[in-house]
């Protein structure tokens, strides 16, 4: 695919877009060759790009973008992130960004960075993750584990959650995560957010239990705090004491190396109790050349519990 042939591509996947955030190019599903460092989002009227590896044709897609910038009737900024340099630098080639910068997503708004963190605050990604919740928890107790900035716990309480404990080390991503609850207008009352180390706090987690919804969305590797590869299982064997009777497990998993089976055989060994269903299907926009590599987002569902 050349530049050209990409700048057309972006005309035509554009043509639709509106205020909601949007991937319009992917990729790092590996199905462009000689594109797999390359994303490109519409954020309402930004265009935020992102280079993960450098390659020779790097400036000529950066010409191409400011001149689809510059010509368009809908988008009047552009942003460059280089994620392949140490601090992952964003640039503002066009326009502006403000400091208050938020994503609408099915009409949620959850707040964005796109000038001063690696991880923006958002994954994108996990939109049908975040819908399943938002469609199953109302009246639930929920956990959200590796909350992050609580995207989750936003989606269960706008469908009715009854109350949501959010846990994460990040003290920071936690505060992210209450903004994100004010930006919609949702009442704290029964929302927790505890800033534990999950794997030595599972005494006081079970104390505000039992849940009716489990989420596990972890890093696959995060330094000193959690590997998915041993650690994932720490947490699946303590399952049976969380949840309640009729317990719905969401377990997410974002790993190229770790397959859907990694997790199934988890969950069959040390949580019997919990029984697979589905796959949640992944964004189209975020389609790859193979699905096991990509995001996995798998139901359970406790005893005879059903949906």
């Amino acid at each position: 695919m050349s530049t050209d042939e990409l700048k057309q591509l972006l005309k035509e996947k554009t043509a639709n877009t509106n205020h909601e955030f949007c991937r319009i190019f992917h990729g790092r599903g590996g199905l462009f060759e000689g594109y797999r460092h390359l994303t490109i989002d519409s954020i309402d009227n930004i265009l935020s790009v992102a280079l993960y590896f450098e390659e020779k044709n790097e400036q000529h897609i950066i010409d191409m973008l400011k001149d689809f910038t510059i010509n368009s009737k809908k988008y009047d900024t552009l942003v460059i992130q280089r994620r392949y340099i140490k601090g992952s630098p964003s640039e503002v080639l066009i326009g502006s960004v403000a400091d208050d910068l938020y994503i609408v997503e099915n009409g949620m708004k959850l707040k964005l960075n796109l000038l001063n963190n690696k991880n923006n605050y958002y994954f994108a990604d996990m939109k049908n993750g975040r819908e399943f919740i938002r469609q199953n928890s109302k009246d639930k107790n929920v956990l959200n584990l590796f909350s992050y900035t609580c995207a989750f716990s936003v989606a269960a309480k706008l469908g009715g959650a009854k109350s949501v404990v959010n846990v994460d080390m990040s003290k920071g991503a936690l505060k992210i995560g209450m903004a994100n609850h004010s930006l919609n207008q949702i009442n704290p009352k029964g929302i927790s957010f505890l800033p534990y180390n999950i794997l030595k706090s599972f005494s006081s987690i079970k104390r505000k239990g039992p849940y009716d919804i489990i989420i596990i969305d972890p890093p696959t590797f995060q330094k000193g705090s959690f590997e998915a590869t041993k650690d994932y299982e720490k947490i699946i064997k303590k399952l049976p004491q969380l949840a309640s009777e009729h317990s719905i497990l969401l377990s997410c998993l974002n790993s190229p190396d770790l397959k859907s089976d990694f997790i199934i055989d988890l969950v069959k060994k040390f949580a019997p109790s919990f029984k697979y269903q589905k796959r949640l299907e992944n964004l189209k926009e975020f389609k790859s050349a193979d699905e096991e590599k990509s995001l996995k987002n798998l139901v359970f569902f406790r005893q005879n519990n059903s949906i």
